[in-house]
């Protein structure tokens, strides 16, 4: 398996960018139920406005969370930039004759998201200087943690399909697991985890320009209950950074894979929905 992500800073910090942007490019391999192998580092950086020492940070943060994963950093590649981007490409192996394609949904699963939302809405914050310093640090926690323990878990028990949470929301994502899969999603709003203080920012004006496509976008494929309110529309739209994993659970192992996610660090992790056959919507939304 092989997979490349790159993107501009979303925390202050270099280190924790660095952590972020690690986490986040190995999140396609877990989402496939693979085991990250190796490594290379792409980033762009602007060296005439900042120091060296600021870059050195980003790829330490980088290189910490690919030893965590138990892989390597074979080496990489820089490059002079009027912002700084970074992001590494990353290799992975399939180990177990079963992956989890993000074609697998199947009617009767149950979906269960790893990871709460609200990470574009608070980045967002973070840059218009609006966000409460424990909110921030509880936003760059959620970036920086591994989907790893929530792959092998799935891995484990078995599993239909499933699919990382990133730039396009929950609704994105979700409806191309549902388009692919060949079915329709059904998600419980009340049931997805969102990080508490979201909601706060997301009313003082934050609200990020890839989250606005992402609303307009799945109007097309999406039924609201009228019953779901605007502000919790956008939420569930709004563009992850280094998001959980979705996942489409056969029933009979979702009480056993929560009880595992909430022991393994990903407390939040919460069933959200179901799959069922398709109908003329990819997702409905009650």
């Amino acid at each position: 398996m092989q997979t490349v992500d790159v993107f501009t800073p979303v925390v202050d910090d270099p280190y924790d960018f660095g952590q972020i942007a690690g986490a986040n490019s190995l999140s396609d391999i877990y989402a496939m139920g693979g085991t990250p192998l190796t490594a290379l580092n792409i980033i762009g950086f602007p060296t005439k406005k900042l120091d060296m020492e600021v870059m050195g940070e980003i790829l330490r943060g980088g290189i910490e969370k690919v030893r965590e994963a138990g892989a390597f950093v074979l080496g990489g590649h820089s490059i002079a930039d009027t912002e700084v981007k970074f992001g590494m490409a990353v290799t992975g192996l399939l180990e177990n004759p079963h992956w989890t394609p993000n074609t697998g949904a199947k009617p009767g699963d149950l979906l269960i998201l790893t990871k709460p939302l609200g990470i574009g809405i608070i980045t967002t914050g973070i840059k218009f200087g609006i966000v409460p310093d424990p909110l921030a640090k509880v936003a760059a926690e959620n970036m920086k943690r591994l989907n790893k323990d929530a792959a092998r878990i799935m891995m484990k028990l078995g599993t239909h399909g499933a699919t990382d949470i990133t730039g396009f929301g929950l609704m994105g994502h979700a409806g191309s697991l549902a388009k692919a899969s060949g079915v329709t999603i059904v998600i419980q709003s009340g049931e997805v985890p969102v990080i508490e203080g979201t909601l706060d920012i997301l009313h003082k004006g934050a609200y990020p320009g890839g989250s606005s496509g992402n609303r307009a976008y799945s109007e097309s494929y999406t039924r609201w209950s009228p019953a779901v309110e605007e502000d919790l529309r956008k939420i569930l739209c709004d563009a992850q950074t280094s998001g959980g994993l979705l996942i489409a659970c056969p029933p009979d192992k979702a009480k056993e894979m929560l009880k595992e996610l909430h022991e393994s660090g990903d407390p939040s992790s919460r069933i959200i929905g179901e799959v069922i056959p398709e109908k003329k919507y990819s997702l409905e939304v009650v």
